[in-house]
């Protein structure tokens, strides 16, 4: 009998079929990436918590996984944790590779990261980001490029989106009309949870901090925020991205959300966040400009710009919706069935002419019944089952058999390759 084994609340193990869709996804962002100029990195799974540390606000420290060295006792605080983002180690990265570094330096990343959260619908322990930044640049110019790679991905992959956007410039712009600018942090976190927790709660959490409700009626009145000088810069920044767009022909739908805040710390211009228009789920992708992240690495004024798709929670919309394509759905296209030794000698020689051609192929790995292959085939999916029994070797030919319609025909080995 089975031990009663399982996994940590919040990972998730992924099958063959799911893991023919999940790299569906990563190839479609990554081409989409490369299209516009940017190229691949890795960084470790773990940092050094000091690199960690204060670039998430109050709150992201506290979901920060803390590694404790094998031998350790408790008492000795752990040095290192896995990483909460990609952003902070791509910062880290530049900063201890500056020399090596071609400026302005476009990077992108795909892997997983690690977050001591509250599991729950669309909300993982464990889950890959797919990051796309460029570090070296002031240039609004790389919002709008970013704009537009946010609408190409979502483009192939078929899903309706809406990109919602903000600056954080404009907050502080808030902050400073309501006299509050030396707790802009504690407004941008009350302001995030407005789609989360809703109006009165976040008024009760602005109270609570001693910031004026007033906030809110100034986060949707430009002419306000623009009274002050941060704010304005913030607007012009935001015109001129949209005029930039609408220049390049975008038509993905943008709407100005000056609620929008993206609680983590390290922003300080543009801030983007995409979420599905026919799906009930979180964000899907997010991100935003920031002035200063490798200053706290010994490297000020570098600004950059990224965005990250969340690949887990693209995928829950794209099942949901029924978005996969069907050839995503399976892998091998043709099983040739195993009826004894002469005819398993001949499907050798057969199979290794379909692979030779590129066709993904198997065959049952020992003699059986017709019936326990044809189940076995069935249950894989695989869409064609290739029969060579006595007869056939006779006849030098195959019998196909359409697993989804049962249809059956007599193919040569040649004619094989190019009915599946």
């Amino acid at each position: 009998m089975a031990s009663n084994v399982s996994i940590p609340k919040g990972t998730r193990d992924f099958s063959p079929a799911v893991m023919r869709r999940r790299q569906y996804i990563f190839d479609t962002i990554k081409d989409v990436f490369e299209l516009y100029g940017f190229g691949a990195l890795e960084t470790p799974a773990m940092e050094n918590l000091s690199t960690l540390t204060g670039k998430y606000g109050d709150e992201g420290d506290k979901l920060l996984f803390r590694i404790q060295n094998s031998g350790e006792q408790a008492a000795n605080p752990p040095e290192k944790g896995l990483r909460y983002d990609l952003t902070v180690p791509f910062a880290r990265y530049v900063v201890q590779h500056h020399g090596e570094l071609t400026f302005p330096f476009k990077r992108y990343q795909i892997q997983p990261v690690w977050r001591a959260d509250r599991p729950q619908k669309g909300r993982y322990r464990e889950f890959y980001q797919c990051d796309v930044d460029v570090i070296g640049t002031r240039s609004l110019l790389c919002e709008v490029e970013l704009i537009q790679i946010v609408e190409e991905v979502f483009r192939r992959l078929g899903i309706r989106v809406v990109l919602k956007m903000n600056n954080r410039k404009i907050l502080a712009g808030i902050a400073e009309a309501v006299g509050c600018s030396d707790r802009i942090v504690d407004l941008t976190v009350a302001l995030d949870k407005l789609d989360k927790i809703g109006v009165d709660a976040v008024k009760e959490e602005l109270a609570a901090k001693g910031i004026s409700a007033e906030a809110l009626e100034v986060a949707g009145d430009t002419s306000r925020i623009a009274l002050t000088e941060i704010g304005a810069m913030g607007v012009q920044e935001v015109e001129t991205i949209l005029e930039w767009c609408k220049r390049l022909g975008v038509t993905l739908p943008i709407e100005l959300d000056f609620s929008l805040a993206r609680g983590l710390n390290y922003y300080t211009g543009a801030i983007f966040e995409v979420k599905a228009a026919d799906f009930e789920i979180g964000s899907i992708c997010g991100g935003g400009r920031y002035d200063d992240l490798t200053g706290v690495f010994g490297l000020p004024n570098m600004s950059g710009v990224g965005i990250s798709f969340g690949a887990d929670r693209i995928y829950d919309v794209m099942d949901g919706l029924g978005l996969f394509p069907a050839e995503e759905t399976g892998g091998v296209r043709v099983m040739l069935t195993n009826l004894g030794e002469a005819e398993e000698q001949s499907c050798m020689l057969i199979l290794n002419k379909l692979r030779g051609a590129g066709v993904a192929a198997e065959i049952y790995p020992e003699a059986a019944k017709m019936k326990k292959q044809m189940e076995y085939a069935n249950r894989r999916g695989v869409p064609f089952v290739a029969i060579v029994g006595s007869d056939e070797l006779a006849e030098g030919v195959v019998t196909l058999k359409n697993m989804t319609t049962g249809e059956q025909k007599k193919v040569t080995p040649d004619e094989l390759i190019h009915c599946v």
